[in-house]
Protein backbone atom coordinates (compact mmCIF):
# COMPACT_ATOMS: atom_id res chain seq x y z
CA UNK A 1 0.00 0.00 0.00
CA UNK A 2 2.87 2.58 0.87
CA UNK A 3 6.77 1.79 0.24
CA UNK A 4 8.99 3.87 2.30
CA UNK A 5 13.04 4.51 0.94
CA UNK A 6 15.50 5.88 3.37
CA UNK A 7 18.57 7.17 1.24
CA UNK A 8 21.21 9.51 2.61
CA UNK A 9 23.18 7.23 5.85
CA UNK A 10 26.57 6.64 5.40
CA UNK A 11 29.79 6.56 7.67
CA UNK A 12 31.04 9.95 9.48
CA UNK A 13 33.20 11.40 11.48
CA UNK A 14 32.34 12.32 15.38
CA UNK A 15 30.92 15.98 15.29
CA UNK A 16 29.75 15.45 11.74
CA UNK A 17 26.30 15.81 9.90
CA UNK A 18 24.50 14.03 7.83
CA UNK A 19 20.47 14.34 6.28
CA UNK A 20 18.77 11.50 6.00
CA UNK A 21 15.96 11.28 3.60
CA UNK A 22 12.74 8.98 2.96
CA UNK A 23 10.59 8.68 0.03
CA UNK A 24 7.15 7.16 -0.09
CA UNK A 25 5.70 5.91 -2.34
CA UNK A 26 1.89 4.11 -3.26
CA UNK A 27 -1.34 4.96 -1.23
CA UNK A 28 0.55 7.91 0.38
CA UNK A 29 -3.00 9.92 1.02
CA UNK A 30 -3.89 7.24 3.82
CA UNK A 31 -1.31 8.02 6.01
CA UNK A 32 -0.62 11.07 8.61
CA UNK A 33 2.36 10.93 10.62
CA UNK A 34 5.97 10.09 9.35
CA UNK A 35 9.03 9.20 11.72
CA UNK A 36 12.36 8.09 12.28
CA UNK A 37 12.88 5.29 14.38
CA UNK A 38 16.74 3.69 15.15
CA UNK A 39 18.45 0.41 16.16
CA UNK A 40 21.55 -0.12 17.57
CA UNK A 41 22.83 -4.17 17.43
CA UNK A 42 21.70 -6.21 20.24
CA UNK A 43 19.43 -3.66 21.45
CA UNK A 44 15.49 -2.38 20.72
CA UNK A 45 14.19 -0.20 18.30
CA UNK A 46 13.82 3.44 19.58
CA UNK A 47 11.83 6.32 18.72
CA UNK A 48 13.92 9.24 17.18
CA UNK A 49 11.36 12.04 15.77
CA UNK A 50 8.26 12.26 14.12
CA UNK A 51 6.10 14.95 12.19
CA UNK A 52 2.38 15.73 11.87
CA UNK A 53 0.60 15.37 8.39
CA UNK A 54 0.96 19.71 7.94
CA UNK A 55 4.17 19.74 9.19
CA UNK A 56 3.07 21.77 12.28
CA UNK A 57 3.77 19.49 15.26
CA UNK A 58 6.93 17.99 15.59
CA UNK A 59 8.43 15.27 18.73
CA UNK A 60 11.50 14.55 19.43
CA UNK A 61 13.11 11.50 22.02
CA UNK A 62 14.72 13.91 24.64
CA UNK A 63 18.34 12.15 23.69
CA UNK A 64 18.00 13.97 20.57
CA UNK A 65 16.13 17.13 21.04
CA UNK A 66 18.19 20.39 19.71
CA UNK A 67 20.87 17.93 18.02
CA UNK A 68 18.39 16.51 15.16
CA UNK A 69 15.55 18.33 13.09
CA UNK A 70 12.34 16.48 11.27
CA UNK A 71 10.86 18.00 8.04
CA UNK A 72 8.58 16.86 5.16
CA UNK A 73 7.92 18.09 2.21
CA UNK A 74 4.14 16.63 0.76
CA UNK A 75 4.89 17.91 -2.88
CA UNK A 76 7.82 15.30 -2.72
CA UNK A 77 6.26 12.49 -0.47
CA UNK A 78 9.15 12.99 1.68
CA UNK A 79 10.11 13.21 4.88
CA UNK A 80 13.90 14.24 6.32
CA UNK A 81 16.16 14.11 9.18
CA UNK A 82 18.91 16.59 9.85
CA UNK A 83 21.32 15.31 12.24
CA UNK A 84 24.27 17.44 13.37
CA UNK A 85 26.68 16.93 15.96
CA UNK A 86 26.86 13.25 15.53
CA UNK A 87 27.91 10.98 18.39
CA UNK A 88 29.24 7.62 18.09
CA UNK A 89 26.21 6.66 20.34
CA UNK A 90 24.13 7.50 17.38
CA UNK A 91 25.13 4.77 15.64
CA UNK A 92 22.68 2.59 14.20
CA UNK A 93 20.47 1.60 11.49
CA UNK A 94 17.74 4.27 10.90
CA UNK A 95 14.17 3.37 9.81
CA UNK A 96 11.59 5.72 8.22
CA UNK A 97 7.89 4.71 9.22
CA UNK A 98 4.11 6.08 8.45
CA UNK A 99 1.08 5.89 9.99
CA UNK A 100 -2.51 6.09 9.00
CA UNK A 101 -3.64 6.67 12.51
CA UNK A 102 -2.84 10.62 13.83
CA UNK A 103 -0.76 10.74 17.43
CA UNK A 104 0.39 13.47 19.83
CA UNK A 105 3.62 13.84 21.94
CA UNK A 106 4.10 10.45 23.79
CA UNK A 107 1.41 8.81 22.31
CA UNK A 108 3.93 8.83 18.91
CA UNK A 109 6.35 7.12 20.63
CA UNK A 110 5.15 3.81 20.51
CA UNK A 111 6.64 1.83 17.22
CA UNK A 112 2.61 -0.17 16.88
CA UNK A 113 1.36 3.54 16.18
CA UNK A 114 2.80 3.24 12.90
CA UNK A 115 1.82 1.22 9.87
CA UNK A 116 4.45 1.40 7.13
CA UNK A 117 8.69 0.58 7.31
CA UNK A 118 11.44 1.15 5.21
CA UNK A 119 13.97 -1.19 4.68
CA UNK A 120 16.77 1.41 7.16
CA UNK A 121 19.61 2.79 6.59
CA UNK A 122 22.88 2.81 8.22
CA UNK A 123 24.24 5.29 9.70
CA UNK A 124 28.18 4.80 11.53
CA UNK A 125 29.70 7.75 13.64
CA UNK A 126 33.57 7.07 14.20
CA UNK A 127 35.55 8.45 16.98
Amino acid sequence: QVQLVESGGGLVQAGGSLRLSCAASGRTFITTMMGWFRQAPGKERQFVAAISKSGISTYYADSVKGQFTISRDNAKNTVYLEMNSLKPEDTAVYYCTASRAVCSGSGCYSGSVYDYWGQGTQVTVSS
